[in-house]
């Protein structure tokens, strides 16, 4: 999928942007159809992974940076012409963005662009999602290529703005299909810079946020307070989630649980919220923390898209 807001905040801060997309791919490669990084004169962001096939990718794609060229597929042998071990052989498209470019990408729905008159598969393509709001996996159609525009399917709220709420951003707002609202008591909590994907508020009353969640979001409670994690979780409970997860020790759990079912909540709502976040094999650190948070939300992701597809 197209990410189309990194796209807009990278021509926003560079102007000027080469995004290479892997098209296509024979036998093994180091990345799927539609992994993308964008490039630019003095750096890049994203992975096409590969190595020497990333390495030589971002050079010729600032070579058609200064050239200008709009759109540029490429086949590359990764044994033969690179020396790696894959054995298979990728297509890559470059093209080139500027502020003027961008306007071509649509919002939402499909992105196709390619020389010449347009294949009547992706003519299907665009009726199949139009009708049944499936969106077709990124794929070139002779000399087209047509991808999904990325929109965030994965909610989740970071209450805290400490050491481990920092790596919480930091490991999750890579991941596709990600959006982070990140609250916490006042502005000086948080870095002076964020994910494009990350909405900060500063609250000094952070529960009252909580009716303004989605009901599907994910919540991580962490703030610096154990009173205001207790509110916040009888908050989430009361609002409802898709899942939440509260930092903490089996003590500071066992005392939260009585103080909900004072609350009023009952053992089978309180049990939905996760106590401690991310796998207490890997151990304390911050970012240990962060990385056993992701892979359950990876986990969690891939259930929704099978059940998904099963359903469609």
């Amino acid at each position: 999928m197209i990410d189309r807001a990194a796209l807009f905040n990278a021509v926003t801060q560079h102007g000027r942007v080469a995004r290479v997309v892997i098209a296509g791919i024979k036998g093994s490669s180091p990345r799927e159809v539609g992994a993308a990084m964008l490039v630019w004169d003095s750096g890049q962001s994203g992975t096409i992974g590969g190595g020497a096939l990333e390495y030589q990718a971002a050079e010729a794609a600032r070579a058609r940076l200064a050239r200008g060229t709009a759109y540029h597929l490429s086949h590359h042998p990764l044994g033969p012409e690179l020396g790696q071990c894959c054995g298979g052989a990728v297509t890559l498209l470059t093209e080139a963005y500027d502020a003027t470019r961008l306007g071509h990408v649509p919002e939402t729905g499909l992105y196709a662009r390619g020389p010449g008159d347009r294949p009547l598969s992706v003519a299907r393509a665009e009726t199949l999602m139009r009708n049944s709001g499936t969106a077709p996996e990124p794929a070139l159609h002779g000399n087209w290529f047509v991808e999904p525009i990325a929109k965030p399917d994965f909610t989740i709220w970071i209450w805290g703005a400490g050491h481990v709420g920092r790596a919480l951003v930091d490991v999750l707002a890579p991941l596709p299909g990600t959006a982070i609202t990140w609250v916490d008591t006042g502005p000086e909590r948080f870095p002076t810079t964020c994910p494009a994907n990350v909405t900060v508020i500063p609250a000094a009353k952070p529960p009252a946020l909580m009716p303004h969640a989605p009901h599907d979001a994910h919540h991580l409670i962490l703030t610096y307070s154990h009173a205001l994690d207790l509110e916040l979780c009888h908050a989430a409970l009361s609002h409802g989630f898709t899942s939440a997860g509260l930092i903490g020790s089996a003590t500071k759990w066992a005392r939260f649980r009585k103080r909900l079912t004072v609350l009023g909540h009952s053992n089978a709502q309180i049990s939905r919220i996760t106590c401690p976040i991310g796998d207490p094999a890997l151990g304390k650190h911050p970012q240990a923390i962060a990385v056993g948070v992701a892979a359950r939300y990876l986990e969690m992701r891939q259930q929704q898209t099978a059940t998904r597809e099963m359903e469609a």
